[in-house]
C-alpha cells in the first residue's frame, strides 16, 4: 500500500498545483484564446507581476493595505466578541430569546453590503460605515455558530457542575464556553471570509482608501493589470486572516481529540499485526481436559 507523501512531498504537490495555474493563465491569454469566454481580455502573468512590482514601490499600496487591514480587523474583533455574548445570551435565556430573537432573525437574512445606504444615513464618516458593514457581514455567523453550539452540549456537564456546587458564572467559564470552542472557531472563520467580501464592495461603494477603492479605480481608467493586483491582494490577505483564524481556534482546543482529519498533522502509520501464536491440536485439546478437569 503506498503512502501519500510528507511534509516535504505536500509542500511540493501545492507548488506545482499553483505553478500549473499560472501557467495555464499565461498560455491562455498569451496566445489570445477565445473560446466561450475571451481570454484575450485579459491581462498575462507577466503584466500583473509588473504592475505588481509597481504598486510595491509606491506608497499607495502600503497605505490602502493599512487601512483595510485596520477595518477589517475592528469590524471582525466587534463582531467576535458582541457575536458570541448574544449567541451564548440567546441559548442560554428565554427571555433574551423572546425579546432578541425576532428581530435578529428579520435582519439575518439581508446582505450586509446592502446596508450601505443605511451607513451612509447613520455615521458621520465613511470609515465609520465600512467598519459597520464588517461587523455585521462577522456577527450573524458568529452569533448563528456560538447559538447552535451552546445548544447542542451535553446536560450532564452542567449537571455534574451544579452538584459540586457550581454557580451560574461557574458553569458558564468550565463547561458552556470550553464545550462551544469549536462551534464558535467554525463561525468565525465563516465570518473573516464573508467580512472580507464585504469590507471590500463597501470600500468600492464608499471608501476613499483601500484596497477594494483602488481595484474599483483601476477598472474605471481601463487599468486591468491594476485590478488583477488589487485581486490576488484580497486573496492574499483573506488567506492570510483565515489561517490566523484557524490556528488560533486549534491552539484553544488543543484539549480536543483529533479525530477527524487534520492537515498540520502527519499521519500515523498503521500498526503491525502479530499473528496470534499457533497451538497444536493435541496440546489444545490436553489443555481443555485439565481444565475441565
Amino acid at each position: 500500500m503506498s503512502r501519500y507523501p510528507g511534509r516535504a512531498g505536500r509542500l511540493a504537490l501545492r507548488a506545482g498545483s499553483a505553478a500549473a495555474a499560472l501557467g495555464l493563465w499565461q498560455a491562455l491569454t498569451a496566445f489570445d484564446v477565445d473560446l466561450w469566454v475571451r481570454f484575450s481580455q485579459f491581462p498575462t502573468v507577466t503584466d500583473v507581476a509588473r504592475a505588481f512590482t509597481d504598486r510595491l514601490s509606491g506608497p499607495d499600496y502600503w497605505t490602502d493595505l493599512t487601512d483595510s487591514l485596520i477595518r477589517i480587523v475592528t469590524g471582525f474583533l466587534l463582531a467576535a466578541v458582541l457575536g458570541v455574548a448574544t449567541g451564548v445570551l440567546v441559548a442560554r435565556s428565554r427571555l433574551a430569546e423572546d425579546l432578541l430573537g425576532p428581530v435578529l432573525e428579520v435582519v439575518r437574512p439581508i446582505p450586509a453590503i446592502a446596508l450601505v445606504p443605511v451607513a451612509i444615513l447613520l455615521f458621520p464618516s465613511n470609515e465609520q460605515g465600512i467598519v459597520f458593514i464588517t461587523f455585521t457581514a462577522a456577527f450573524f455567523p458568529v452569533l448563528v455558530s456560538t447559538r447552535h453550539a451552546v445548544r447542542a452540549l451535553t446536560p450532564v456537564w452542567e449537571e455534574a457542575v451544579r452538584t459540586m456546587g457550581g454557580n451560574r458564572w461557574r458553569i458558564l467559564g468550565s463547561v458552556v464556553l470550553p464545550g462551544a470552542l469549536p462551534g464558535i472557531f467554525g463561525g468565525l472563520s465563516v465570518g473573516i471570509g464573508v467580512s472580507w467580501i464585504c469590507v471590500i464592495s463597501a470600500e468600492m461603494i464608499s471608501g476613499q482608501y483601500g484596497v477594494g477603492y483602488r481595484t474599483w479605480q483601476d477598472y474605471t481608467i481601463v487599468d486591468y493589470p491594476g485590478v488583477f493586483v488589487g485581486m490576488v491582494t484580497i486573496g492574499l490577505l483573506g488567506r492570510l486572516t483565515s489561517t490566523a483564524v484557524e490556528l488560533a481556534g486549534r491552539r484553544l482546543t488543543r484539549w480536543l481529540p483529533r479525530t477527524s482529519y487534520d492537515p498540520a498533522r502527519p499521519r500515523p502509520r498503521p500498526a503491525r499485526r502479530t499473528p496470534a501464536p499457533t497451538v497444536e491440536p493435541a496440546k489444545a485439546e490436553e489443555a481443555r481436559d485439565e481444565h475441565l478437569v
